[in-house]
């Protein structure tokens, strides 16, 4: 995935960065059967526009950049904040249920879930200090027109 950036200026080898366009999805929002997916994430606030990237190439305020996040990284990210708490809240229940006697089964059901919930929680707060996790989530800069694909295989 790729994106479209300016540098607004550079501060001890961090480039502070505006993406130039800030699209999302397939890009088929107001098109007939576009999902318009868009237009709910803004009603919770729009994406954030200025933000930092250590620098890996000598860049000046005005340049144009490109943002290169690896393929199914943000599918790994979902998948993590969002799978693994449905799943282990799921088998937390069910487990409780199953372990609850005397018509208390819902009870512990209800335990059992919210235990799982706090592994996930636990598991997720956990994730980002993994040396591996960061790697696969990393962004990454290059000169606009780079070939970024031929970046990721030189590393």
């Amino acid at each position: 995935m790729q994106a479209r950036a300016r540098i607004l200026r550079v501060d001890n080898e961090v480039a502070w960065l505006e993406l130039a366009d800030v699209a999302g999805g397939c890009g088929r929002c107001d098109e007939p059967g576009g999902c318009r997916s868009v237009q709910l994430a803004h009603a919770f606030g729009g994406a954030e526009k200025v933000f930092a990237l250590p620098l890996s190439f000598p860049v000046k305020p005005g340049d144009q950049v490109v943002i290169s996040i690896p393929d199914g990284a943000p599918l790994s990210a979902a998948l993590a904040a969002y799978g693994l708490a449905t799943v282990l809240l799921l088998a937390g229940a069910a487990v409780g249920s199953l372990l609850g006697s005397d018509g208390r089964a819902d009870l512990y059901g209800l335990v059992g879930g919210v235990v799982g919930l706090a592994l996930a929680w636990s598991i997720n707060k956990a994730l980002p200090r993994s040396r591996n996790w960061r790697h696969r989530l990393r962004m990454e800069l290059a000169p606009e027109g780079a070939c970024v694909q031929s970046l990721h295989t030189l590393r």
